[in-house]
């Protein structure tokens, strides 16, 4: 008995070290200082998956590889959710255990969200699809506190680095839909201590972007969407990745013909599934990453 409950505690301790909550701010988030809701939880039956909505301390969850696969390299994960939810599976927890498989430590952004003025948050934002220029109104201002978050938990990390055992010019970000809203934002608008060493945009929405600049120091870029994105928002990749070839920078870019919109980690038994593999061969090819 008592062997077994030290086996317990000692698998305790791993399991809190590998997935520790960490406040990306001291005290109130600039911005947003008189938010006061809640943030909560739920399954959605439109999306068939756990959302997290009413954000208004963002965070930063850390999930850490085992130490003898750790190779220095951490990635920033921004779930997507129209600025309203976050898929906090597949486009989360599941690329974060994927990451760590790798080597990589990996961080989910909490970053923050509209308010809900209800208890489902999904069936507030569907409609909103149907009026594109309404919901980047809606969004507009959650947007710019968003990057800024995706902007900080560069910094944060970078600035802890040591603590977390990854190395200071190894640091990552990637995003799905509005989390690449978030990825690409943090890329067009950091720099120097909060400017990511490379990025990936998966399905972004870019629409939503004030500022497409691409910086004189753009980092290399990692793209994927599919054609048939119920959201229209293939061309938003394609026209990313023009941008950067245009500044001379480097991009990939991956179009599948089917996938929809948030395929992220979901099994669909689709060619589409294999984008995260594509963006492991792309990791090493840039130094970030290490065949195991």
């Amino acid at each position: 008995m008592k062997n077994k409950f030290l086996i317990l505690l000692v698998f305790s301790a791993f399991v809190s070290n590998a997935q520790k909550v960490i406040p990306l701010y001291q005290g109130k988030a600039p911005g947003s200082e008189n938010w006061n809701w809640q943030e909560k939880e739920m399954f959605s039956e439109t999306f068939q998956t756990q959302v997290i909505y009413n954000v208004s301390q963002p965070t930063l969850t850390m999930y850490a590889p085992d130490k003898a696969l750790a190779n220095g390299t951490a990635v920033i994960v921004c779930p997507g959710g129209g600025f309203h939810t976050l898929s906090i599976n597949s486009e989360g927890i599941d690329v974060a255990k994927w990451l760590n498989s790798k080597g990589i430590t990996a961080f989910v952004l909490k970053y923050r969200l509209v308010k809900s003025e209800t208890d489902d948050p999904v069936k507030e934002l569907f409609p909103l699809f149907e009026n594109r220029k309404k919901l980047d109104s809606i969004n507009a201002p959650v947007v710019t506190l968003a990057i800024a978050d995706g902007q900080a938990a560069i910094e944060y990390v970078r600035n802890h680095a040591a603590e977390f055992n990854i190395e200071k010019n190894k640091i990552g970000i990637i995003g799905f839909s509005a989390g690449g809203t978030v990825a690409a934002g943090t890329v067009y608008n950091s720099k120097g201590n909060n400017r990511p060493d490379f990025a990936a945009p998966i399905y972004a929405y870019t629409g939503a972007l004030k500022n497409t600049v691409v910086p004189v120091d753009a980092p290399p870029l990692f793209i994927a969407a599919a054609s048939d994105d119920q959201l229209g928002l293939a061309p938003n990749s394609v026209q990313t990745y023009s941008n950067w070839l245009a500044a001379g920078k480097s991009a990939e870019l991956h179009i599948y013909s089917k996938g929809g919109h948030g395929f992220g980690m979901r099994k669909m038994n689709l060619p589409v599934e294999s984008w995260i593999d594509r963006y492991g061969d792309w990791l090493e090819l840039q130094g970030f990453l290490k065949k195991l």
